[in-house]
């Protein structure tokens, strides 16, 4: 199987800051730190980049500072390049537009910079899944079926309290989209959209600018369920770990969902790695009386308490006697001694002084907001 490498991949970085309250208060969903030392952006990046796509363009809207730090100039996705590579591009496309709407408007913003790519295909993506997706799977299919459109999905429980623009699919036995639903109340399994769609960058353009002129910025109302009949939609479904990251619930659960080893096999593998920015950091240093159980703990920490359950980030310091369980300490955390957190999660910079008694609840754990002293 080839790589694809005629492929323009777009990515959308900020479709879902809403939804994550404070997580995203200072940063993009793109730029939400995950599992100790990735951002969220880090595995659509690396799935594209390991099926070949080498000109990606990331569209951004507002609070993207963090998420250009962190990227720099692509270097550590291998996207540092004379030709095509990693492009930011700017929410306004052009001085006539403000602020885009949805994924059709914001793609009419940048429809320069894709009529300028030489690609025959154009791969579109959100930043809020964490999966390890193979798309020369996604596109050997889309080529077989003669699929105007591929759209992957998930069959899975559908979440109670699903924010509204999560889309179901209704697929016939040929696997074609016959039915999309948006803000429904749906229970039990359902076939949930991805976010991730595959076409020809003709078609694209065709679309994004019929949905602009209509007054249409939505991808998935002016596409997937107003054109659905008329084109060949086809869906592609992806059966390995992935999880969508709409709450600060779901951050926390797929957070500890990487304590399981079976998810960590499928998510961090040799053949297709995760790629991350890359930090010299020192070892973790342990003291003598620390005791670390069932957690991922990141370069540079110091840890002389007891750990439990947990994500730490790079350069956390956790005190002796402190106590830190089921909870996720984010960057250059301080934990003072015989502090106690469980169901706690800290943004990055927070200082924890001794003696303080913090408690969550699994459903709800505690959010610490970016330098705070507690």
């Amino acid at each position: 199987m080839t790589m694809i490498t005629n492929t323009l991949g777009i990515v959308f970085s900020n479709m879902h800051d809403e939804m994550l309250g404070e997580l995203t208060e200072h940063r993009t969903t793109g730029s939400i730190p995950f599992g100790g030392r990735y951002r969220l952006i880090d595995f659509m990046l690396s799935n594209m980049v390991n099926s070949g796509i080498s000109d990606i363009g990331i569209v951004t809207k507002n609070n993207y500072q963090s998420l250009m730090d962190h990227l720099g100039s692509g270097r550590d996705w291998d996207l540092s390049r004379k030709r095509g590579g990693m492009c930011i591009l700017p929410p306004f496309g052009h001085s006539s537009t403000g602020m885009y709407r949805g994924r059709l408007e914001a793609l009419s913003g940048v429809m320069s910079y894709i009529r300028h790519s030489n690609a025959q295909y154009v791969m579109l993506s959100d930043t809020d899944i964490v999966a390890n997706i193979d798309l020369d799977d996604v596109m050997e299919q889309h080529q077989k079926s003669g699929a105007d459109i591929t759209v992957v999905y998930k069959c899975a429980q559908f979440p109670k309290d699903a924010p509204k623009d999560i889309a179901i699919l209704n697929l016939d036995d040929s696997g074609r989209v016959n039915d999309v639903l948006v803000n429904s109340h749906s229970t039990g399994k359902q076939n949930i959209y991805l976010n991730i769609a595959i076409m020809r960058k003709e078609l694209l353009e065709h679309l994004a600018i019929e949905g602009t002129a209509r007054n249409n910025p939505s991808f998935t109302g002016f596409v997937l369920q107003e054109r659905s009949r008329v084109l060949k939609i086809m869906g592609y479904e992806f059966q390995g770990f992935s999880s969508k990251v709409i709450n600060m619930k779901d951050f926390f659960k797929t957070n500890m969902d990487l304590l399981d080893p079976a998810v960590r096999e499928q998510l961090f593998f040799s053949e297709r790695p995760i790629y991350t920015k890359v930090r010299d950091e020192v070892p973790v240093k342990y003291g003598l009386d620390s005791v670390v159980r069932n957690s991922m703990i990141a370069d540079g920490c110091i840890i002389d308490g007891y750990v439990e359950n947990s994500i730490i980030f790079r350069g956390v310091k956790i005190a002796k006697g402190a106590v830190v369980k089921n909870s996720i300490i984010m960057q250059s955390g301080v934990v003072g001694e015989n502090a106690k957190l469980d169901y706690v999660v800290t943004d990055k910079d927070v200082f924890i002084d001794s003696g303080r008694i913090l408690t969550g609840f699994e459903t709800y754990p505690i959010f610490i907001a970016k330098g705070s002293r507690v």
